[in-house]
């Protein structure tokens, strides 16, 4: 099975004489950063109406670009899973113009007024949004990133540099060079949306050492490639995280309900961060709930990873149910495995939350009020779900249109990445000849 990775490619990078392809497009893409910042929203509005429009219009060249891609994945032994994120369709590229088109429609961040008063001495003071500059994309085999990414950095004026892996680049070439044309046309610069030249590892590590160059970068992929871009990136992170997302039955939660929510959570898409990965049960409620629970995780194909007070449920069932080891509770599966364990309270449920999750999104199936809001209060999560599934965690699902990524940091940003994540903000101070 090949890796997905951009870190992991190994092709050697081109230099030029005067200076490496990754230096001169991070330039280029400053350039752009600079000239689109001021533009007003109707222009890049009608940029991102006229992107749209070209990846319907060209969804054929998409198409069979992505056909070779996928086709060397499975050639190389790739899971369906991974292959699942790689592939693109007429429906999904239609899905995708049409997140554009709402992308659009959203309000433009930049010269929002965050903040501002008129200070005792009568200046005026306000704080506005204003871009990021030249923002870095790095992302595994996720071709709808790299129109997402464009989409969002583009609205909120920053130029984009895209770095996916090989395992993706005949679909990003295409979808690029669909945006680029389509930009162009719309009066703005073409550089504002880049390719990062290069298949090598070091061309990722020398646009994480583009410090001046580029202002902020953003993983998303696995655990691995998020730890060494936090690890060693000279250029400011935002760190987006891996998904290992739990679902909390409590004692008082309706069954019908919990079914439902659970088996949405983990089985609808189980390839995407926000699909659950353990499934927590009140002991006061197992007897009721895991019976039918792990038969509607059977029908869904799911296998089951569950400890010593799960495993005899499994007995009598159509349940494929294995014993749970120590490393499937911090497990971020992607796939239709689910990690599943008999909690004695939800304190209980908290405490093992605390200890594995990797911050992502937590959900609580329950009818008592109580219950919610002591979950609520105490599961520090970006996301926390209230009988709801835990795949609701979604920037097209919150109303933003898209997102560019779902951060777990503490810091600027949290939970799904819009459009006001993209931008940074500025003071501005006017006053009438006053000095100090």
């Amino acid at each position: 099975m090949t890796s997905h990775s951009p870190l992991d490619d190994t092709t050697p990078a081109d230099t030029t004489a005067s200076g490496t392809p990754v230096v001169l497009t991070a330039r280029r893409a400053r350039a752009a950063a600079d000239a689109i910042a001021p533009l007003p929203r109707s222009v890049k509005d009608a940029a991102l109406l006229a992107v749209a429009d070209a990846l319907e219009a060209r969804t054929d060249e998409i198409v069979e670009a992505n056909a070779k891609d996928v086709a060397k994945a499975r050639a190389a032994g790739t899971s369906e899973t991974v292959i699942d994120r790689l592939t693109l369709t007429a429906e999904r590229v239609a899905a995708i113009a049409s997140d554009v088109r709402d992308v659009a429609g959203l309000p433009d961040p930049v010269g929002e007024v965050v903040r501002g008063s008129t200070l005792p001495n009568g200046i005026d003071l306000r704080q506005v949004r204003v871009p990021l500059g030249v923002v870095g994309i790095i992302y595994e085999a996720r071709p709808n990133v790299t129109v997402d990414a464009a989409a969002l950095c583009l609205k909120s004026g920053n130029a984009v540099l895209l770095r996916g892996s090989s395992s993706a680049y005949a679909s990003n070439t295409a979808l690029v060079g669909v945006l680029r044309d389509a930009i162009a046309g719309a009066d703005l610069p073409a550089d504002a949306v880049q390719l990062v030249p290069g298949e090598s590892r070091d061309s990722v590590r020398e646009l994480m050492r583009a410090r001046g160059l580029v202002d902020v970068l953003i993983p998303r992929g696995g655990a691995s490639l998020i730890r060494t871009v936090v690890e060693e990136s000279t250029v400011p992170v935002i760190e987006t995280g891996t998904g290992n997302c739990h679902v909390y039955v409590d004692a008082e939660a309706d069954i019908d309900m919990a079914v439902d929510i659970l088996v949405n959570s983990k089985a609808q898409r189980p390839s995407v961060c926000n699909a659950a990965e353990t499934l927590l049960v009140h002991q006061d409620i197992a007897d009721a709930f895991l019976p039918r629970a792990l038969d509607a995780l059977a029908e869904a194909g799911v296998t089951v990873h569950g400890d010593e007070r799960v495993l005899p449920y499994a007995e009598g069932s159509k349940a494929a149910v294995v014993a749970a080891t120590e490393d499937d509770w911090e497990a971020e599966y992607l796939s239709y495995d689910i990690a599943a364990a008999v909690v004695d309270s939800l304190d209980g449920a908290v405490t093992h939350i605390r200890r594995w999750t990797s911050g992502h999104t937590e959900a609580i199936v329950t009818t008592s009020q109580g219950a919610a809001r002591r979950f609520t209060q105490l599961v520090d999560s970006t996301t926390v779900a209230v009988n709801a599934s835990t795949r609701f965690t979604d920037g097209g699902q919150f109303g933003f249109g898209a997102e560019i990524g779902i951060s777990t940091q503490k810091l600027h940003a949290r939970g799904p990445m819009g459009l006001p994540e993209l931008t940074s903000t500025k003071y501005i101070v006017t006053g009438d000849g006053h000095t100090r």
